[in-house]
């Protein structure tokens, strides 16, 4: 048998990830003919194979599920090795990986970006903005090095660093400013616009409330926060969304925005990473930065 290598590996794990030789093939910047070829070589030389090819979608066989089992374990081995070399470093220098979930992104970045040249000047920034289901899972196989989330995440083999704690404010429209700031109960018994599932501030909101995860038939979802805001500018209903949001999405809005009285409805924003991560020194340094950022921008 010839010997495997990373390549096949990397390429293996981006073809069964994205479902898509092209997709695949645009995510590791080569063509999709090369990235076939490797796949191709490197069944021959298992002498498996390691995908069903639908006429649109790829998917792995039952061989190739406990293969890329396997290769991720080796894959995220080799990041650690890397790792372990920048560690080594007086400062985190050369690639950083952050990942970020979309209600805390548009918010935190611009201050986020700022700090961070100045303390951290020639590192290569990589920023990926998902959901946090996603955001464990590339953190766990090793293709984020951090990520800032709401906490907790109880994912025991993760270190949680709380930065920050953040309010829930009510967003309703204008014409509603001089009405009665209404509680969680009241808000049960509203048109609540909610994110989309897989948003864990949607599994907060309807904490507050008291409301099962499966909503009212009438209840409407957004894919962002600016949507949610702007539906409720057009009089569909009323959300929450998080203090650091607030000059952002409503300031084109024609909405009013209220506070609840104690105890506030609130979450705790913060870092994670691997526990066996060699960068975790590096990244409590990388910790203090965002938790300066947040304060920033919490205070603008």
């Amino acid at each position: 048998m010839a010997n495997l290598t990373l390549k096949q590996l990397r390429y293996t794990d981006a073809l069964a990830r994205h479902g898509h030789f092209g997709r695949a093939a645009e995510a590791c910047a080569i063509s999709q003919p090369a990235l076939s070829v490797q796949i191709k070589e490197l069944e021959e030389s298992l002498g498996l194979a390691l995908f069903e090819r639908g006429p649109r979608e790829v998917r792995l066989t039952a061989f190739g599920e406990e293969f890329l089992a396997r290769a991720r374990d080796i894959l995220q081995g080799t990041d650690e090795l890397l790792d372990l070399a920048r560690a080594s470093k007086d400062r985190l220098a050369g690639r950083l990986r952050i990942g970020i979930i979309p209600t805390i992104a548009p918010y935190l970045l611009p201050q986020l970006i700022g700090r961070l040249n100045q303390s951290h000047a020639g590192r290569d920034l990589h920023v990926r903005e998902t959901l946090t289901p996603r955001l464990l899972r590339d953190l766990s196989e090793g293709r984020i090095d951090t990520a800032i989330v709401a906490l907790p995440v109880s994912e025991p083999a993760f270190t949680e660093v709380p930065l920050a704690e953040e309010s829930f404010v009510l967003v309703r429209p204008a014409q509603d400013a001089a009405k009665p700031v209404p509680s969680g109960e009241d808000l049960r018994r509203m048109r609540l616009l909610l994110l989309e599932e897989g948003h864990c501030f949607r599994d907060q909101a309807l904490a507050f409330c008291n409301t099962p995860q499966s909503l009212p038939k009438d209840g409407l979802e957004g894919s962002s926060l600016s949507t949610l805001v702007q539906m409720v500018g057009a009089g569909i209903g009323v959300t929450l969304i998080p203090d650091m949001a607030v000059k952002v999405e409503t300031r084109s809005a024609n909405v009013a925005v209220a506070r609840f009285p104690d105890p506030q409805p609130r979450r705790t924003l913060g870092m994670i990473w691997r526990r066996a991560s060699p960068l975790a020194p590096q990244l409590r340094q990388i910790a203090e930065v965002v938790r300066a950022a947040l304060h920033d921008t919490q205070a603008a």
